[in-house]
């Protein structure tokens, strides 16, 4: 038996295949790229039918590979927080609000939770424009038509292919409108959403499985006795396929944006354990949370720093950066896409200080890059003192496995900890697939043990400081 893996991230949509034990096949893998639109009003949006149009795509080349034949199973990868509102055809309305997109505000007169410590335990979100508790009533002001509802950009693309398309719990999960107990909408969260009956996707139970449509069966006939196992949040994914599945080992994962997490066994109506008011919670699956941190800045950050400082790339810039000296980073915030919560800074907050004549660009991205290494860092205590003990590091993602500067610069922001790095380039999908799979608590054997390498720590520079106050 043979995997599909779906990893539908922000930058771009991957297909490839795995086999059983959700090993990547040889050339088994097609990969389009996404146009993410920002403005400088916050706003961060995808094309739904854009999107979707991708998707075929790639199932298309891996059809046409004879990459599908032995597929009897499909796993999802999908980004958290996502929203489109649809129409009673399920057609969109709008663009697709991403992870990025800071413009959601809170309704005038609206107060908030009764409880934000007790909301926030419950649901392991706050309320905040990321997530569907602010982001509904804004989006449904716009929408200018009754009969709107909503899903994530996951559900609008297999609402398209499937028979049916409910919503994970590791989905509901990033919505912020999940009780992470009970594994049902919270009433409070659909209570500040406005929520009003039909308007939410209906929620998967734990043995849901999905099949194509017949239209699609005919169009991708290789894949008509698959079955579709239930979407994963991308950053439930990542740590799932870098073997990190218990406290003792937290993912650094660096993608378009970056984040730090663990994951802890916590069956569904076990009592949820004291969250700190840093940190968020969402479902990898119904026996499994993760809790964490994430930052708008990432592989996002890199590619800005190059392309707009004009910086050489590969090798000549890794030359270049590895000849910084400890103390030639500059003082920087490298939040130029705004915070993610709790965290409340717009789009534009990000800074770059004691610049001078001599100063080079390769510094100025040296400076923004150790900033967010210190970010990660901040977060990291609070995460530890939750299990009451250090932990390993793995660093994964694309941005980090392209700069070995990078990971040094992680390695000795994180010190004294034992920083590993997992250069496979596909963590999100492998994930995934072990989630479907049911093999969680094999992770680290199937993904992680033997396929993680060590990082040296050398000096970084002083001058990247502390992480900045919001």
């Amino acid at each position: 038996m043979n995997i599909l893996a779906l990893d539908l991230g922000t930058s771009s949509v991957r297909g490839l295949v795995l086999d059983a034990d959700a090993d990547p096949l040889p050339g088994a893998l097609a990969r389009r790229k996404m146009r993410l639109s920002v403005g400088s009003d916050g706003a961060g949006t995808l094309d739904a039918g854009r999107y979707l149009a991708c998707l075929a795509e790639c199932l298309d080349e891996l059809a046409a590979g004879g990459h599908l034949r032995e597929v009897r199973l499909v796993a999802v990868s999908a980004q958290w927080h996502s929203v489109v509102s649809l129409d009673g055809a399920g057609a969109p309305l709008g663009p697709v609000l991403t992870w990025l997109d800071t413009r959601p505000e809170r309704p005038v007169g609206a107060s908030g939770p009764a409880d934000p410590d007790a909301f926030h335990l419950r649901t392991g979100a706050w309320w905040h424009r990321c997530y569907w508790s602010m982001r509904l009533p804004w989006l449904r002001e716009r929408a200018g038509t009754p009969g709107v509802r909503f899903a994530g950009l996951v559900e609008y693309l297999l609402g398209e292919l499937l028979d049916s398309a409910p919503m994970s719990v590791s989905m509901a999960s990033g919505t912020g409108l999940l009780d992470l107990r009970s594994l049902d909408w919270d009433a409070e969260a659909c209570e500040l959403a406005g929520v009003r009956p039909g308007e939410l996707p209906e929620l998967a139970p734990i043995d849901w499985r999905g099949r194509l449509r017949p239209e699609h069966a005919r169009r991708w006939p290789q894949l008509t006795g698959a079955l579709w196992a239930a979407p994963v949040g991308d950053g439930a994914a990542s740590n799932v396929g870098s073997g990190c599945v218990d406290p003792r080992r937290a993912a650094v994962t660096v993608g378009t944006s970056a984040a730090v997490r663990l994951v802890q066994r916590l069956p569904a109506g076990q009592e949820l354990p004291p969250l700190s008011e840093q940190l968020w919670r969402y479902r990898v699956d119904h026996e499994h949370v993760v809790t964490g941190a994430a930052y708008s800045c990432g592989g996002n950050l890199f590619a800005w720093a190059r392309r707009e400082l004009r910086l050489p790339e590969g090798d000549e810039l890794e030359a270049a950066l590895a000849r910084v000296p400890p103390d030639g980073g500059l003082p920087a915030n490298p939040r130029l896409g705004g915070d993610r919560p709790p965290g409340m800074a717009p789009a534009g907050a990000g800074e770059l200080s004691g610049l001078s004549f001599s100063t080079t660009g390769v510094q100025m991205m040296a400076g923004l890059m150790a900033g967010l290494c210190r970010m990660v860092a901040d977060d990291l205590v609070v995460l530890e003192s939750a299990v009451d003990a250090p932990v390993e590091v793995v660093l994964g993602g694309g941005a980090v496995s392209a700069s070995t500067w990078w990971r040094s610069a992680f390695a000795a922001a994180l010190a004294p900890r034992s920083v590993r790095h997992r250069g496979e380039p596909e963590i999100g999908a492998i994930g995934a697939a072990l989630v479907a799979l049911g093999r969680v608590a094999e992770a680290e054997r199937l993904a992680g043990a033997g396929s993680t390498e060590g990082v040296a720590s050398p000096t970084l520079p002083a001058s990247a400081g502390p992480r900045p106050a919001s």
